[in-house]
């Protein structure tokens, strides 16, 4: 399962955000370091069910919207100087060593100041921490590498010294592959004996480093209260921006849930279709201003740009049956993977079961049912047969 981390300055609203996103049961407080410990739950990516191809509904989908699951990780708020320890700084760093993408919650309101502390609305200017999660992070795997850096050293007196293989290993830790520290090599100079090496060298890694393995991003959250011309400079930043209002996704999602209102995440528009008072009323018609003006919440598409634009993932369907599109029980479409693009059937085998992939015999397109090739590179949507020894 892909995960996805919440990262941000306290009170900026990423607990608000995760508590939308599952239906968890959170604390949400208006006071540093709400949350202490980090919060793992699961939260969807949206995309659209194959079986609307088809006459009928999967029933794994909502009218045709399928939610795939993906790992939502809030950590503890960051503070300046993080990197160094302060606050819970290395324990929130250490938190995100694991995740593949991070949204970075920004307060757009500019109603918090640098740690977290509240100001009135637009006095604190919010691009000031559009780069803060990811120098800190940058510092952070750079205060690592230099600390390491003397085992690198006394490896490359050996004459089978490799230095992709080195970093490889002390980077492990952070969730950087081979192939990442392969690629980050590549693309930077730098002095062939690591005695030669200088803090620029280890800097300039860690960032390479940090943008492969940790994507960013921006998530301006409290659009519904932030002064347009907030928003408008966050998008100009050098992110993906997302403007979002997670008290009003909370809110829908309760009254939702509630019968109030009939909508689903990432829906653009809601209708009410319980009784409501005045007041509510009142409440659901600023958040619908929000929603017109965004296209949504803000919410799913955080996690849609982070899962599929950032991270650049198909949804893949795996099935036994490629007519009736059913697993060994009957059930359409039970499955959905999410796999990096380029992936092919046979890393979708694997993705179902190790002992699919060992197995791998050939695929099938359902939609055409025509055997497919093995170097055939999966598409959104994509419904799969898969052969296997194993099946």
């Amino acid at each position: 399962m892909l995960s996805v981390a919440l990262a941000g300055k306290p009170n900026a609203g990423k607990s608000t955000f995760y508590k939308a996103a599952t239906m968890a049961d959170v604390d949400v407080g208006n006071y540093p370091f709400t949350t202490i410990d980090p919060n793992r739950g699961v939260s969807y990516a949206r995309t659209r069910c194959p079986c609307l191809d088809r006459e009928e509904r999967c029933g794994n989908c909502e009218d045709g919207v399928r939610y795939v699951g993906v790992e939502l990780l809030d950590v503890a708020g960051l503070v300046p100087g993080a990197h160094e320890g302060r606050g819970l700084g290395n324990q929130f760093l250490d938190a995100l060593t694991n995740a593949d993408v991070i949204l970075a919650v920004v307060d757009a309101s500019g109603g918090t100041n640098e740690e977290g502390e509240p100001v009135e609305v637009g006095t604190y200017d919010p691009v000031e921490e559009a780069d803060f999660v990811e120098e800190e992070l940058e510092q952070w795997l750079a205060g690592i590498i230099e600390k390491n850096w003397e085992s690198v050293v006394r490896k490359s007196r050996s004459p089978d010294f490799d230095i992709d293989e080195a970093l490889s290993e002390m980077l492990t830790g952070f969730g950087a592959t081979e192939y990442d520290v392969a690629a980050s090599l590549r693309a930077l100079e730098y002095p062939a004996d690591p005695k030669q090496w200088t803090d620029e060298h280890r800097e300039a890694l860690a960032r390479d480093v940090r943008a492969r393995t940790k994507p960013i991003v921006l998530v301006a959250n409290k659009a519904d209260v932030a002064p347009p011309e907030n928003l408008e400079r966050l998008r100009e930043t050098d992110k993906p921006v997302v403007a979002a209002t997670a008290d009003g996704e909370l809110a829908l999602r309760k009254a939702a849930e509630g019968g109030v209102v009939d909508y689903l995440p990432g829906d653009d528009d809601f209708d009410i279709v319980g009784d409501v008072s005045d007041a509510q009323a009142t409440g659901l018609e600023k958040i619908r201003e929000v929603v017109e003006a965004n296209g949504g919440t803000g919410i799913q598409e955080a996690i849609n740009t982070a899962v599929y634009d950032v991270l650049d993932t198909v949804t893949a369907y795996p099935v036994q049956n490629e007519t009736k599109w059913t697993d060994g029980t009957g059930e359409m479409l039970p499955d959905a993977f999410l796999l990096e693009r380029g992936s092919t059937p046979k890393d979708l085998a694997y993705a179902v079961h190790s002992d699919i992939g060992d197995g791998y015999l050939h695929a099938v397109d359902a939609r055409s049912a025509r055997r497919i090739s093995e170097d055939y590179e999966l598409d959104e949507g994509d419904v799969i047969k898969i052969v296997s020894t194993a099946n």
